[in-house]
């Protein structure tokens, strides 16, 4: 089932807010590399949204790379309190919901799955037919 369009708006509403708040107000040094909120998930009731994290500056092997999404959930996680401040501040409502974060790999699996159809050989499959 789909959002419904309070739901869509909200979660658009906390998108637009912690990104803002990250680029200009957040001075966490765990936060300090480029950081994108990809997308926020607000549950039916409002309780919890959910904000799924996107690091762009991802040169590292494996394991350093999981240490470093780990300090970034941790300074993310530290800030919510600072994050829903500003969200009741910004839009009127009886509850904020509780933030929650989440790393998103969509777009390494994106890459990984380019990688794969560009190893495949679609011209030889065509002459077949």
């Amino acid at each position: 089932m789909g959002k419904g369009y309070r739901q869509g708006r909200l979660s658009e509403e906390i998108k637009k807010i912690v990104g803002n708040m990250l680029l200009h107000q957040v001075k966490d040094p765990r936060l300090s590399s480029m950081i994108s909120i990809s997308d926020v998930d607000v549950t039916s009731d409002g309780s919890y949204a959910t904000c799924y994290v996107t690091v762009l500056d991802m040169s590292q092997d494996e394991e350093e790379r999981r240490l470093h999404e780990k300090e970034i959930l941790a300074g993310l996680k530290s800030a919510a309190g600072l994050f829903r401040k500003e969200i009741s501040r910004s839009v009127r409502m009886r509850r904020v919901p509780e933030l929650l974060f989440k790393m998103d790999h969509s777009m390494e699996y994106g890459r990984h799955i380019d990688e794969i159809l560009d190893t495949m050989d679609f011209d030889s499959y065509q002459k077949d037919e």
